[in-house]
């Protein structure tokens, strides 16, 4: 009851105050000149449409506003959904934050150096929108730019999968053109920084059924166990999808059908997209290019022969 008559005090307060404004007087008058008006007067249905277009827009203005905190809240519960998935942790009914917070750590690295930047909040840290401030970002040469994103952030966001305090895993934010669109997605990578544990692809429009099965688990489950770094000098096996990767660098691509685990080289290979060559290809670069010396190498290099070793 209290409180039902303190907005009452508030209400009668707003009231006066408008009784005593001059132009919500003028408003009052023309108001009732609008409604006394015909039905099929063409001053009276502009001016209900008018009125009706400004309580909308302010209705959803509001609304908007109101919604944001929950918007902001449900991709950053979404984020860490996809980052939980692709690191083999995400269970159904378990709640995602403590989840996140008890096995997770989040880390920023300069990909020039591959250095951890400790001066930087990791949890404030937003590497898509770093990309696009001009301070935060670098342009990539055009010989480079194989992923074709022209743009980077200095530095990167990496995820951290803990167990008894030693790194478990690592999960590296990836992105590059397909066919139609940007994908985006995470790379999880063994602590050695070489074998692939898992990728997820959570933002892309590809073709549903074609370039679109990045996200099927199906084909998701090929890429565990596969190498990045050419442990040999690998041949190009296939002109568009693969290029020659020398000891060291980069070999890890898709192919054009399904790999022969039989052959040599398999390890660094994984089944093409069935019909979607350039999404296919997409992927290819993308994953080149972050893995390259360009993107995550000179983080992955101090990192690649120290499996479980403490952060």
């Amino acid at each position: 009851m209290p409180n039902e008559n303190k907005q009452c005090g508030h209400y009668q307060k707003l009231c006066a105050v408008l009784e005593k404004n001059e132009n919500y007087q003028k408003f009052k008058v023309y108001a009732e000149h609008i409604l006394a008006l015909s039905n099929n007067s063409l001053e009276k249905t502009i001016a209900i449409a008018v009125a009706l277009c400004l309580v909308c827009a302010v209705l959803v203005s509001l609304a908007a506003v109101a919604l944001k905190p929950l918007q902001i809240n449900n991709k950053e519960l979404d984020m860490k959904k996809n980052i939980l998935d692709v690191a083999g942790l995400l269970e159904e009914g378990r709640d995602i934050d403590a989840a996140f917070a008890e096995k997770i750590e989040a880390k920023i690295v300069d990909l020039e150096t591959g250095d951890y930047v400790e001066s930087i909040n990791a949890a404030d840290y937003d590497q898509r929108k770093a990309a696009k401030d001009p301070a935060q970002s670098v342009a990539i040469p055009k010989d480079k730019d194989i992923a074709h994103i022209r743009i980077k952030a200095k530095y990167a966001k990496v995820f951290l999968v803990k167990e008894a305090g030693a790194i478990k895993s690592i999960i590296l934010p990836i992105n590059g053109y397909g066919l139609w669109s940007t994908l985006y997605g995470f790379l999880s990578v063994d602590a050695d920084g070489q074998t692939v544990q898992s990728i997820n692809f959570y933002d892309q429009a590809e073709t549903p059924g074609l370039g679109g099965e990045v996200v099927n688990p199906n084909w998701r489950a090929l890429w565990k166990g596969k190498k990045i770094y050419a442990e040999s000098d690998q041949p190009s096996l296939e002109k568009g999808l693969i290029t020659e990767a020398d000891i060291g660098e980069p070999a890890l691509s898709l192919i054009k059908g399904v790999v022969d685990n039989s052959k040599p080289g398999s390890q660094y290979q994984v089944d093409g997209l069935a019909g979607a060559t350039l999404t296919s290809t997409g992927v290819t670069n993308l994953i080149r290019y972050w893995t390259s010396k360009e993107g995550f190498a000179p983080y992955l290099s101090k990192v690649r022969t120290v499996k479980g070793a403490k952060s």
